[in-house]
């Protein structure tokens, strides 16, 4: 397992952590063993926004005494009865009362990310504040029980407006190809706007875990595939990790072979995850831009060039530790030699020779 700091919390966290909305389906015994072995491999990181509260009672038993080694994502607005399937709300009362099921479910008295549940309409946000689920999530957060406040979200102007706040530490987003070029039920914001998002949230230290890496499944089947070609889960949890920001994946899992699947991440080669099959697809107002999947390796002067590029782009939005970060590289952009073969490399198009010399110009 890899892992990842959050700068302001301080927690180390995994790369893989897991979504648990189709758990349910395996029964508690495997859905036991699949959390336990999860655990096992290193993942710490689980969100609970799930399909069927039995989930709970499943995670409740398998972390049994090992309750603080993981991170739960619990939502706030994301609501289960005594046996219900998971319903949407911006009412107190029902919170309130899901949240005490879901501690008592799961045998624990604290919440490590106590989330702003699931807002992508300005209205839904103003809702959440009028009903007074904002001020119990903060007395909540004030009385201990909630350590750190997330915010779910699919829509980049909403995050923004919340992030506006300074309360929140840790924002789940739907982060994949597909979305981020204007492609799919959740694509909202146009690329630009998307990636800004990503960009701030690193600049400011906000985590990001993603959501929906794969699309719901639609960027696995090139039936499917509004690019006419699949992505394997391997290429999609490796386009999300680079996306800046991101701490986390957190792909959904139906049992233990869904799991050992995804967990073969780790196993990979550089090649079996190259993403950069999309760049055959990238739309024009994303045209020329670096995406930092490095394609374009090996550079002849050794250069990462996506590295550079990404803190090139955060330090222009103010990110001075991004800019601490270069300063540090081994080989920076003064060391380019113009040989071309990144240009020649690059699916993107984009003109990195030229970059190189923007960047060596721009830190001096």
């Amino acid at each position: 397992m890899e892992h990842r700091i959050h700068r302001r919390t301080g927690d180390k966290i995994g790369v893989l952590g897991l979504g648990t909305s189709a758990l349910a389906g395996a029964g508690e015994r495997e859905g036991i063993e699949t959390l336990r072995l999860a655990l096992e491999s290193g993942v710490n990181y689980y969100d609970l926004a799930t399909a069927e509260s039995v989930n709970f009672t499943t995670f409740g038993k398998a972390f049994a005494g090992a309750r603080d080694q993981v991170l739960y994502q619990i939502h706030f607005g994301a609501c289960y009865g005594d046996g219900q399937s998971y319903s949407w709300t911006t009412e107190l009362d029902p919170v309130r009362r899901s949240v005490d099921r879901q501690l008592k479910a799961l045998g624990t008295d604290y919440i490590d990310y106590g989330f702003i549940h699931c807002l992508d309409e300005r209205a839904d946000w103003e809702q959440y504040q009028a009903n007074g689920v904002l001020d119990y999530l903060l007395e909540m957060k004030k009385s201990g029980v909630v350590r750190h406040i997330g915010l779910s979200s699919h829509t980049p102007e909403v995050a923004n407006e919340i992030l506006d706040t300074g309360l929140v530490d840790m924002l789940m987003f739907s982060i994949n190809p597909a979305y981020d070029y204007q492609r799919g039920e959740f694509a909202n914001g146009s690329g630009a706007e998307r990636q800004a998002l990503y960009q701030r949230c690193e600049a400011e230290g906000v985590g990001i875990t993603v959501m929906k890496p794969f699309s719901a499944g639609q960027l696995l089947d090139e039936k499917t595939s509004p690019f006419g070609m699949s992505l394997t889960e391997h290429q999609c949890i490796q386009y999300a990790l680079d996306r800046p920001g991101v701490l986390a994946v957190l792909p959904g899992v139906r049992g233990k072979a869904d799991l050992e699947r995804l967990l073969a991440f780790f196993q990979t080669t550089e090649a079996e995850r190259d993403y950069s099959a999309i760049g055959t697809v990238t739309p024009k107002e994303m045209e020329g831009t670096c995406v930092y999947c490095n394609h374009c390796q090996p550079c002849p002067a050794g250069l990462d060039v996506g590295l550079i590029n990404k803190y090139y782009d955060l330090a222009r939005t103010g990110d001075a530790l991004a800019a601490h970060h270069y300063r540090d590289l081994a080989v920076r952009a003064d060391a380019c030699v113009a040989c071309g073969h990144c240009n020649d490399r690059c699916p993107f198009h984009v003109d990195q020779v030229g970059r190189m010399e923007e960047i060596r110009a721009y830190f001096g």
